[in-house]
């Protein structure tokens, strides 16, 4: 009974006081004066009860309520509120009680302050993780609906511009027809650079179509039998004349699953290798190497391709597959598609990406850091599945036919397969 009579002689001084402490204005401490009666009332009963649960309900109303700008700001007014609290039940009941009564009651009275504290710390906590979900929430979808504009001016503009660079290789043919008749070597030289640029510019169109389509998901993969060591032979006659220009050299090593038989799109797969290879000889410094070996994993075969160029920041390792990805200043970049450091629209390991994962593989780049003194170099791995079987029965059947081929005694009318330790 005397805690009771301790409780009820010091509730008007104890509203008094944090009100006048935490309120601002008359109008906004007579609000807070009433939820603080209301918090004392249940607070009575927790303490003649023992229930801490008679407060959970004001509790959570307190917990769930902070404003737009204490969620902002990250301010925990409830919390601060909760502490205040504690430190001014002791202050009245030392003021209004004897030392007795004021032990007896702050024994009875503080665990239970206490632990409504914890109890809204965690509610404010859930409030502020709620509130932070919901940000992120609303900003994902604007930078997918972002993602989405981007990815359709993309496509637009690609099919914008491949109308009229089609006119311009039309005239400009006409022109090279007429100028080979008239024997004008001058003119032919100044047509033979529109040409360049002209499958410069369809090249960029072609990425900018590829990287739509890949991100609209309608990317579209002819399967067929193919045999990886075919690819890399192509590869090695196509950059031949390059690597020869950056008197780099280019090693292709044969390894376990090379010759293998797999099931893909071989145009595809090979227009992600050169793409891979081709920004390796631009970021390797003239006299530099590339290196493309590989090996045989259950159910994958990897391709990997080295090189002992500039290498690529740790921060730059992720990014580089995003679209118009781009590595060092773009101001310093050559014009040379494979010159050292040369520019580019940043499509091609994006598009080689998409291009893997459409197939069901993966891709990811390893390097020690960007250093053009150190020349930490850099290795990518490419995982292909080695797929055998075609969801086309009609396909199904040629592949079958084709698994009757022995690759070490007849490849594409040779005799031998092609060597796989070429150096350019």
């Amino acid at each position: 009974m005397a805690l009771q009579d301790s409780l009820t002689k010091i509730r008007t001084p104890w509203v008094e006081r944090i009100s006048r402490e935490l309120a601002s204005g008359e109008g906004v401490r007579v609000g807070f004066a009433e939820q603080l009666n209301r918090f004392y009332e249940m607070l009575e009963q927790a303490v003649m009860t023992g229930e801490t649960a008679w407060l959970d309900p004001i509790l959570y109303d307190w917990g769930h309520s902070p404003t737009e700008t204490n969620l902002d700001e990250a301010n925990y007014y409830v919390s601060f509120v909760m502490n205040r609290m504690v430190a001014q039940t002791i202050d009245v009941a030392r003021e209004h009680l004897n030392e007795k009564e004021s032990l007896e009651l702050l024994a009875a009275v503080i665990p239970i302050l206490t632990h409504s504290l914890s109890v809204v710390v965690r509610y404010e906590m859930e409030t502020r993780v709620a509130h932070i979900s919901s940000e992120l929430g609303k900003t994902q979808e604007k930078l997918q609906q972002l993602d989405h504009k981007k990815s359709n001016f993309i496509s637009v503009a690609a099919h914008e511009l491949k109308t009229p660079l089609t006119l311009i290789e039309g005239y400009t043919e006409m022109m090279a027809d007429a100028v080979e008749k008239s024997k004008d070597s001058g003119i032919q030289v100044l047509l033979d650079g529109v040409g360049t640029g002209i499958l410069r510019l369809r090249h960029i169109i072609d990425d900018m179509i590829d990287v739509s389509m890949i991100d609209n998901n309608l990317l579209s993969l002819n399967f067929q039998p193919l045999w990886i060591t075919h690819l890399l032979d192509l590869l090695k006659n196509d950059l031949a004349k390059t690597v020869r220009g950056r008197n780099q050299t280019f090693i292709i090593n044969s390894f376990d699953g090379d010759n293998l038989m797999i099931y893909g799109d071989s145009e595809r797969i090979y227009q992600a290798l050169y793409n891979v290879t081709t920004n390796a000889i631009k970021y390797t410094p003239d006299k530099g190497t590339i290196t493309i070996n590989g090996r045989l994993l259950p159910g994958f075969v990897e391709i990997i391709i080295a090189d002992t160029g500039i290498g690529i920041s740790v921060e730059h390792q992720s990014t580089i597959f995003e679209k118009f990805g781009q590595l060092g200043r773009t101001e310093l970049h050559s014009s040379g598609k494979t010159k050292f450091k040369g520019g580019g629209p940043g499509l091609g390991l994006p598009i080689t990406r998409g291009i893997i994962e459409a197939h069901g593989g993966t891709i990811w780049v390893e390097s020690e850091g960007y250093d053009e003194v150190k020349l930490n170099g850099t290795t990518f791995h490419i995982l292909l599945p080695t797929r055998t079987q075609a969801s086309d029965p009609r396909v199904a059947k040629l592949f079958d036919q084709f698994e009757t081929i022995n690759p070490e005694t007849e490849t594409s009318g040779k005799e031998n397969p092609p060597t796989n330790n070429p150096t350019a």
